[in-house]
């Protein structure tokens, strides 16, 4: 075997289909398009969600609730999980995003109480709950809300 002798496997190679090339072609005529109507039309195009001209069906149906544009989405992080953070860290919205306990997205990063935490770490964050604030300042710790 060399590389002149290799060819593709039988039956998966097929000719592209030529259609309005005569009757002899067997795609001649309507070139496979049927006869008439508007798909049979050059340059046709209708929209995927047209239904002829019938009341679409996203009208037909009831609409029901309510996507609120202005929605916040706050971030949360438990005291427990800022265990990770070496004693006298400043911890920030940059240092949560790399260690992948907040996500891009987020809008804001609230820091909740469960857990415990024995050293002390700065915090800079836009929001942090009464029992998380009483934690961290009572190890020592200090929080800058940030807005």
């Amino acid at each position: 075997m060399n590389l002149a002798t290799l060819r593709p496997p039988e039956g998966s190679r097929k000719k592209r289909k030529r259609v309005g090339r005569g009757d002899g072609s067997g795609h001649g005529g309507t070139a496979g398009k049927g006869a008439k109507g508007q798909n049979a039309r050059s340059g046709h195009s209708v929209r995927p969600n047209f239904e002829g001209g019938q009341m679409p069906l996203a009208r037909r149906l009831p609409k029901r609730g309510f996507k609120n544009p202005m929605k916040r989405i706050i971030a949360t992080v438990n005291i427990d999980q800022l265990k990770r953070f070496p004693e006298g860290t400043v911890v920030d919205r940059e240092v949560l995003l790399t260690t992948g306990l907040v996500t891009r997205k987020a809008d804001g990063v609230k820091v909740l109480g469960r857990g415990e935490i024995g050293f002390a770490l700065s915090l800079k964050v836009e929001m942090v709950s009464e029992a998380a604030r009483a934690k961290i300042e009572a190890a020592g710790g200090r929080i800058l809300e940030v807005s």
